[in-house]
């Protein structure tokens, strides 16, 4: 291999029409990275985590945060190594030639991207908004997810921009989760008992095992950042502590928050509640106004939704300039360079998708689906040692992707208790994956393009 950078597997080669514009610098990744992550699963699914595994909130967090920790690092030397969009399916592709594997591991990140952001809709229409006015749910799910598109499709400086101001709300709002948990502790308020309570109608192994595949959806979203290479000066040096940083911050943050909540509100409560963030405030801080909290929240949904519908796009064009889909699905905008095309495509899902699942069904299926997508990522790391590239990278030590690539198939797996109506979901999906795959063949016979194995 003779270029830094690999070849194009179109027979046509890269779009020669406008590229995406680099914008995002060191700081920015670093603040995309933390505000993906710290996104609305935290202020939605904290209770929900706390119904399968009881009192030890903390545990699955912690779990979760390790085996996020060991994937990161195969993203990283992939990432290092093939500085392009599209990332899971650049890799999977590159690593096995397989056409369909690769469509289907693509779609099923768009879906993730997309379930997600579907789970932040229902997040910002549920109880949080409620605290300001009533209004029907789905309309205002719709409304939420057109006003995204239309942001995105404004342009990436601009987007990013606005996570910058949405991080620094979203992450001021956990901040306060945990001084009220500390001001609990100097104050000897709240339970510390229930820090080491491990309660599960399935037994405390099935306990921690499916809190921990839910707790997995609060931690995932570094992978979100590889879909915005293009768009980042120096990608090969700024990713890597970028990526990892930005981890070790959001699971400090979220092991913080998962203390402050068992430790002040009991199990039950939270488990009722679709705004159990809101529950440690009335208790903790009865002083603090609810509403205050409750637009901090709103915010943090905004940011979530936003930076995976960004990551969705940004996935379709990588594809389309791969060869794995119609290159009309990477048309640029001359005048606002973003994909447009894609950012209406993967809009138009998320509307269709909005009211399909409640919350904690979006969150288990995304959870699953990455997962499925992690261990092939860990798997393709090894895979790709064999193909060398001229420049410097990172590289993960060996053991790394081998122990993610364990652990990332285990808690996909039903080993982990989880409800078998969740590979029910994700089979569904696959299924309409299929299907666009075999309307895609179709579709580039009969342009004329072809997809090299490599």
């Amino acid at each position: 291999m003779s270029s830094t950078v690999p070849p194009a597997t179109t027979t046509a080669g890269r779009s020669s029409g406008p590229q995406l514009h680099r914008v995002i610098g060191p700081k920015l990744l670093l603040l995309f990275v933390v505000g993906d992550i710290l996104g609305a699963s935290i202020y939605s699914l904290t209770g929900k985590v706390a119904g399968r595994v009881g009192g030890a909130l903390w545990l699955p967090f912690f779990i979760a945060f390790v085996v996020a920790f060991l994937t990161a690092f195969s993203y990283l030397e992939l990432v290092g190594k093939y500085p392009r969009a599209a990332g899971a399916a650049l890799y999977t592709q590159r690593a096995f030639g397989a056409h369909l594997l690769t469509f289907m591991v693509a779609f099923a990140v768009m879906c993730s991207g997309i379930t997600s952001a579907s789970s932040a809709a229902e997040a910002f229409s549920g109880d949080y908004l409620q605290e300001f006015v009533s209004a029907p749910e789905t309309l205002i799910s719709l409304a939420f997810l057109t006003l995204l598109a239309l942001i995105n499709y404004r342009g990436v400086s601009e987007s990013v921009k606005l996570n910058v101001l949405l991080t620094a709300i979203e992450l001021t709002g956990l901040l306060i989760i945990v001084t009220i948990g500390v001001t609990a502790v100097f104050q000897g308020n709240g339970d510390p008992g229930r820090l080491l309570e491990l309660n599960s109608d399935s037994g405390v192994f099935f306990g921690i095992t499916s809190a921990t595949a839910l707790a997995f959806f609060s931690l995932v979203g570094f992978e979100d950042s590889v879909n915005m290479v293009e768009e980042t000066h120096d990608p090969t040096r700024t990713f890597p502590r970028a990526i990892l940083t930005g981890i070790v911050i959001c699971a400090t943050i979220y092991l913080l928050v998962a203390v402050t909540s068992s430790l002040l509100v009991p199990v039950e409560v939270l488990e009722g509640s679709t705004a159990p963030l809101l529950e440690v405030v009335r208790v903790g801080a009865p002083w603090f106004p609810l509403i205050a909290f409750s637009g901090i929240a709103l915010f943090s949904v905004i940011n979530s939704a936003l930076i995976n519908m960004m990551m969705a796009s940004r996935l379709l064009y990588g594809m389309a300039n791969e060869g794995l889909i119609p290159r009309q699905f990477g048309t640029v905008h001359p005048r606002r360079r973003t994909p447009w095309v894609a950012i209406v495509f993967t809009s138009l899902l998320a509307i269709g998708l909005v009211s399909a699942l409640d919350i904690e069904s979006l969150g288990s299926t995304t959870s699953l689906l990455l997962l499925i997508v992690f261990a092939i990522v860990n798997v393709a790391v090894l895979v790709l040692r064999r193909e060398k590239v001229e420049h410097r990278h990172f590289r993960a030590p060996t053991a790394i992707p081998v122990l993610g690539a364990v652990s990332c198939a285990f808690f996909a797996s039903p080993l982990t208790g989880r409800d078998l109506s969740e590979y029910g979901i994700v089979a569904v999906l696959l299924a309409i994956g299929f299907v666009f795959w075999l309307i895609n063949q179709f579709a580039m016979r009969k342009t004329g393009s072809t997809v090299d194995s490599k």
